[in-house]
């Protein structure tokens, strides 16, 4: 079958992906059993590279997939982490709807996210298949070399399913990251907003105080029965990248401190990018390689004082909530059907800019079928599985709900929408509601989603 025609069966037959609403007794005698999986993620050399679109010619790391299968008594569950930059729209539930076969679960309590590097590629077969139909096409990657990865994926928890370990306890931790996450937004003495990006020079930007972040770094860890951890879940919420635009993949320095810590410890990390949109590092980032060196290890250190501030917590039984999102494209100027067609077949634009036009064209053509938000809920933690680039109030948000719990927040999923910003962003200007392909009404829509993942 191809991707258009699983793309309308999962349009025809998404009700699936909702029906759970799986509200379990709780206990304080629960056990899960807990397997890690991991493979490569690279596409070959010669694979035209995001954002540049020139042909990959150096692996400085090879791109990571790691996750963790979670089984209760009831129900399997996949956390799952990719080192590529964005999955979109068919290509999403795609890969759910693989691991979800593999692990033999529903398709609904499988969690994948990029971290989101801008040295990894983005995945969109539907975007790719527009592409595919032009005269003068910019070069693209093909669909073919993700199909593989997916295989590599799905042979990676087929193994993992023979280690499954029981665990008894989880330990949770956080610890304040400093000097590595800034807002990106920063209000001028003319009230108009200015870009500070991943990497900056201005000097007036990076002069610019912080603004609204969350600087924690939170991690959850899977202890066994034996008393030893399992696999540790790191989440924290920036643009995780120090460069771009050279055809170089690289995991980039959230990569770089997850590697490193696994390696002193000889346990298994995960590193989940939280609400990010309107969050980078362009205070603490001039784009030199000693910038990104003390962006990595001052990640590593909040990643080792996290570790180091665990507390074991109990295991009660877990109950997982899905709803539907429902979120109406962008009409307006340049998001319109015509001028997006029109930038996507003008040779004289740059590549990404064509590429990215037949992503939003693929996200419209797809705008009847939701996007599931999904919350997994256990002992005191909730873990928060949101789509797109969402704007870091939506996570302080989500915290703010379950004051009593503390909540673990990735972004990333499904990255049909792009950027999810507030209402009142579109008003102020800036690049990111600029980016968005959806209305400003979404906010709205996107909190009550939030809300009902918890009550």
């Amino acid at each position: 079958m191809n991707r258009r025609g699983f793309l309308k069966l999962q349009m025809a037959g998404m009700l699936p992906f909702f029906s759970g609403s799986l509200m379990f007794k709780t206990s304080t005698d629960v056990r899960l059993r807990i397997a890690v999986f991991k493979c490569d993620a690279t596409l070959p050399l010669g694979t035209p590279w995001y954002p540049s679109y020139k042909p990959l010619d150096t692996i400085e790391h090879p791109l990571l997939v790691k996750g963790v299968i979670i089984e209760s008594d009831k129900q399997r569950y996949v956390l799952c982490a990719i080192d590529w930059c964005e999955i979109a729209n068919c290509s999403y539930y795609h890969l759910c709807d693989l691991i979800a076969k593999t692990v033999k679960t529903e398709q609904n309590a499988v969690f994948v996210h990029t971290v989101h590097q801008h040295t990894a590629p983005m995945c969109d077969a539907d975007a790719f298949d527009i592409i595919g139909t032009l005269q003068n096409s910019p070069p693209c990657p093909k669909n073919e070399a993700f199909e593989e990865v997916y295989i590599r994926i799905v042979q990676s928890i087929e193994n993992a399913l023979s280690q499954l370990t029981p665990c008894d306890s989880i330990t949770i931790g956080s610890a304040k990251v400093e000097k590595v996450a800034s807002n990106r937004r920063v209000f001028m003495e003319n009230g108009a907003v200015a870009t500070r990006s991943s990497s900056c020079k201005d000097s007036k930007l990076i002069e610019a105080p912080e603004g609204l972040i969350d600087p924690y770094l939170r991690t959850l860890s899977f202890i066994s029965i034996k008393g030893k951890p399992i696999a540790r879940l790191h989440y924290y919420a920036t643009h995780p990248q120090s460069f771009y635009w050279d055809p170089r993949a690289s995991y980039d320095f959230p990569g770089m401190a997850r590697e490193e810590i696994e390696k002193e410890e000889g346990i298994p990390h995960i590193y989940f990018t939280g609400c990010g949109g309107d969050i980078a590092c362009g205070k603490y980032n001039n784009g030199s390689p000693e910038a990104r060196q003390q962006l990595y290890q001052r990640l590593l250190v909040g990643m080792q004082k996290s570790v180091q501030s665990s507390q074991k917590d109990i295991i009660t039984e877990l109950w997982h909530k899905v709803t539907p999102l429902y979120l109406e494209p962008s009409n307006d100027k340049h998001h319109a059907k015509e001028y997006l067609e029109q930038l996507m077949k003008d040779t004289n634009q740059q590549n990404h800019i064509r590429i990215d036009s037949a992503m939003e064209l693929a996200w419209k053509n797809r705008k009847e079928q939701p996007i599931p938000i999904a919350g997994l809920h256990f002992g005191n933690i909730s873990i928060l599985s949101l789509p797109a680039e969402p704007m870091v109030e939506f996570q302080l948000y989500a915290q703010q709900l379950a004051p009593d719990r503390h909540v673990f927040v990735a972004g990333y999923g499904d990255c049909g929408p792009a950027y999810i910003c507030t209402e009142k962003s579109f008003k102020e200007g800036g690049y990111e509601p600029y980016a968005s392909h959806v209305v400003p009404s979404s906010e709205t829509r996107f909190k009550n989603a939030i809300d009902k993942v918890f009550f």
